[in-house]
């Protein structure tokens, strides 16, 4: 069992017709602890009763909520989401709002001290706010893992580069990781090479990229490794990069073989995607099942 510790934005994705508990880190965090970690996360909501069911949902997922504050003058974080006939989703972010202002303090920096793994996201760091907060736990945190979200237009290559350097492990789509590599202005014709240039620009020893249906490729201390990806029918992709990151973080922190590391990865985020919202129950017998056939 690892203390793993993430940071950074809870909220509601609010759907056409409902509204789920979500956002990167609580979704990550959520899919860790069911994985038989000890994880706390970072974080803030509103005084109000979208707050108060975040902390009911945070308790039932056994998840540490100690560090989750409540901000008396902003509301609880809501994402309103778009899904197109394939079942991907984009995203309308309100601004500002709870999450935004995490505070600092005595209690967030000892948990992230003892942490074995802190998780942040870039669009944790949209507000100077929580961005300082993110700041000052990277200094402290013994290794840490970077989830690159690229939110337009919360996000600007100067800070990108700042926490890409500060990482020890990156996470990337296919689309993202092409747009900060061309930063770098460097010929990318391929993920591989747009894989080369982020480990040459930031000395990052272990890089992964998730490529949707066509699975995802990992980087580890200087060897590359690849699934090709599930067939499933998609429902909606809301949090199936989550649990991907959440099951690869959780096997690479036990020192499993990076290959079988990369499919089961794979394969939790497919089965995520063939479910409804960001972190559906998945059992054991579904993963061996997809993996499998």
């Amino acid at each position: 069992m690892k203390n793993i510790v993430c940071f950074g934005e809870v909220l509601w994705d609010v759907f056409p017709d409902e509204k789920k508990i979500g956002g990167a880190p609580l979704n990550v965090a959520v899919r860790l602890q069911s994985l038989g970690n000890n994880v706390s996360i970072i974080s803030s909501v509103g005084n109000d009763l979208d707050g108060k069911n975040i902390l009911d949902f945070v308790a039932k997922a056994q998840v540490n909520s100690q560090e989750i504050q409540t901000h008396l003058s902003e509301q609880t974080g809501s994402v309103t989401v778009n899904l197109d006939t394939e079942g991907s989703a984009s995203y309308e972010i309100d601004h500002p709002r709870a999450w935004d202002k995490i505070q600092l303090t005595e209690g967030n920096q000892q948990m992230v001290k003892r942490a074995d793994a802190f998780v942040y996201g870039s669009l944790s760091a949209r507000d100077q706010v929580s961005k300082n907060t993110l700041t000052t736990l990277l200094q402290l945190a013994p290794y840490k893992i970077f989830d690159v979200n690229l939110r337009k237009p919360y996000y600007s290559f100067a800070l990108l580069n700042k926490l890409m350097q500060e990482a020890d492990f990156i996470k990337f789509n296919d689309d993202e990781i092409l747009e900060i590599a061309a930063y770098y202005k460097t010929t990318n014709n391929s993920i591989e090479e747009a894989i080369d240039c982020i480990v040459k620009e930031t000395n990052t020893a272990t890089i992964c990229v998730t490529q949707g249906s066509k699975g995802a490729v990992l980087y580890s201390d200087g060897k590359l490794y690849s699934n090709s990806g599930y067939a499933i029918t998609v429902v909606d992709t809301v949090g199936a990069g989550d649990s991907f990151l959440a099951t690869l973080v959780d096997q690479l922190l036990k020192e499993t073989d990076p290959q079988n590391a990369i499919d089961l990865a794979c394969a939790m985020g497919a089965l995520v995607a063939s479910h409804k919202g960001a972190t559906p129950k998945i059992n054991q017998q579904e993963i061996d099942a997809l993996m499998q056939s």
